[in-house]
């Protein structure tokens, strides 16, 4: 839930940091997207570091550090120094999300209890996500910006002194030494496509994206060569022939892809359009929230009598059904059918992300778990990010196609180009218009928000029919432990270690 936190928090408190540092247009995009950046890169590595280090070890420094490294943030003096640390928050972040998905598939070797364990694992994330506006609002209410980062430290200090005497330790019993090239690589791969992807929502396509799409289209190659060379892979490659490990990572790729563009657009919608605050834009997300949490939960259970395809499948297929809400809302609408479909987009995610998680760790041997579940974490982070830049990039070229031959003669060219450029620039623009023009404005936005909604729809509604399909094969939960890729079962748990036991070896 800390780690949903901040990716979300920091939004509100961008004003008021940029009041404090001084930050130029850049250095306001690198506050934003250097957190994002490194964990998306890191994640694989960090996943597999666990694997070998030790899960539990690993978590607990990357606790640690994520604190230290967050009240640094608090205090940064310098658009530089909160760039710096937000990285390094972002390198600690990627030590904490693998570890604690891949410790519960230790803890939790029934299959039963693992699916609901991680369904609440992937609902306490996304609430994370869902609450940043609101206590971030309350917080500039009371404190200054660096208030966001300093939520880390608490929730950090109560794990250091719990998880020792609570969580199981785990390492995998041969796996080699780290190969610094396959990292390399891996970052090499990872790190330009998600820059590619967020270019390409800001500038649209064009020469720097073009080529950091061919760096890491290449750097992909040679990594998965290198990985099968190496008896000790950074990641087995071989995990991705088995049916269920892929196309459960693939229904987690494209189904993120509409809820990334949905949460952009929707946040917009009620804060630009509607008119609300960002707290109170922020508390009608709970509805939805409410919804991801109960399917989330709700999801597992349900699997336990009908095939998880199926279940994933009615799940997209409701998706779709809010999508569709969506794409029909209209600027005098209001609140209610933003909000009610939204709910029925999160429903959608709360079971993919329980039931398609649960499926791409239970596919992987135990003791690739943490490797598997960084592979999870990384489609998400990839699948949210060309979502934005997507769906967010359709709608935006909707926006200025309307208001662009709508902005009145002898406007002033500054107010017109922030015009241009989105709904908010409009709007703070609008005391240089007459009276009435922001409407139209608003109209404009919530067009692109349709357009963007349909093909969310259409997508949301081909991905449930594969679902069905590519998931055919896979039986309701039960309670023996789930096969791994290789066909073999995961150890007994008289081969995992618990609280004070030596670590296998």
């Amino acid at each position: 839930m800390l780690l949903g936190l901040d990716v979300t928090v920091l939004y509100l408190a961008l004003p008021s940091l940029a009041e404090d540092l001084h930050p130029s247009g850049t250095e306001e995009l690198w506050i934003m997207d250097a957190y994002g950046f490194l964990i998306a890169g890191f994640l694989i590595t960090m996943g597999t570091l666990g694997d070998r280090v030790g899960r539990r070890r690993l978590l607990l420094i990357g606790a640690a550090a994520f604190a230290v490294v967050s009240v640094v943030a608090a205090y940064a003096d310098s658009a530089g120094m909160l760039i710096a640390a937000r990285a390094a928050l972002g390198v600690a972040g990627a030590t904490l999300m693998p570890s604690t998905l891949a410790l519960i598939s230790n803890m939790f070797t029934v299959q039963r209890q693992r699916s609901l364990a991680i369904g609440l694992w992937a609902t306490s994330f996304a609430l994370g996500m869902a609450l940043g506006p609101v206590i971030g609002g309350v917080l500039l209410d009371h404190f200054w910006w660096g208030s966001a980062f300093l939520l880390a430290v608490p929730v950090a200090l109560v794990l250091l002194v719990a998880a020792p005497l609570l969580v199981p330790e785990y390492r995998a019993p041969h796996g080699g030494p780290l190969d610094p090239y396959s990292v390399l690589l891996s970052l090499g791969a990872i790190l330009p496509l998600v820059y590619a992807v967020k270019r390409a929502a800001a500038d649209g396509p064009g020469a720097p994206t073009l080529l950091a799409v061919a760096v890491g289209s290449l750097c992909a190659t040679l990594f998965v060569r290198r990985q099968r060379r190496l008896a000790s892979p950074l990641l087995d490659v071989r995990l991705f022939a088995n049916r269920t490990f892929s196309a459960a990572l693939g229904v987690l790729l494209v189904g993120l892809v509409g809820v990334g563009g949905a949460m952009l657009l929707i946040t917009q919608q009620l804060q630009f359009v509607v008119g609300l605050s960002p707290v109170a834009a922020g508390l009608w997300m709970g509805p939805p929230a409410l919804m991801m949490f109960l399917a989330a939960i709700g999801a597992p259970l349900v699997a336990r009598r009908v095939p998880p395809g199926v279940v994933v499948a009615l799940a997209l297929a409701l998706a779709t059904v809010g999508y569709v809400l969506l794409a029909g809302v209209d600027t005098a609408d209001g609140t209610a059918p933003v909000v009610v479909g939204f709910a029925l987009v999160y429903l959608g995610l709360g079971a993919i992300a329980s039931l398609g998680t649960d499926l791409v760790v239970g596919a992987a041997p135990a003791e690739q778990a943490g490797a598997a579940s960084a592979m999870s974490e990384t489609v998400q982070e990839l699948g949210l990010a060309l979502g934005v830049a997507t769906l967010g990039s359709l709608a935006t070229a909707v926006y200025r196609d309307r208001v662009a031959d709508a902005i009145p003669a002898g406007t002033p060219s500054g107010a017109a180009d922030a015009a241009r450029e989105s709904l908010a620039g409009a709007s703070a623009s609008a005391r240089h218009f007459p009276a009435g023009w922001l409407d139209q404005a608003k109209e404009a936005a919530t067009a692109g928000l349709n357009l963007a909604m349909l093909v969310a729809a259409v997508a949301s509604l081909l991905l449930a029919l594969l679902s069905a399909l590519v998931l055919r094969h896979v039986g309701v939960i039960g309670d023996d432990p789930p096969e791994a890729a290789t066909g073999s079962v995961d150890p007994p748990p008289a081969s995992r270690t618990g609280p004070g036991s030596a670590t296998p070896s």
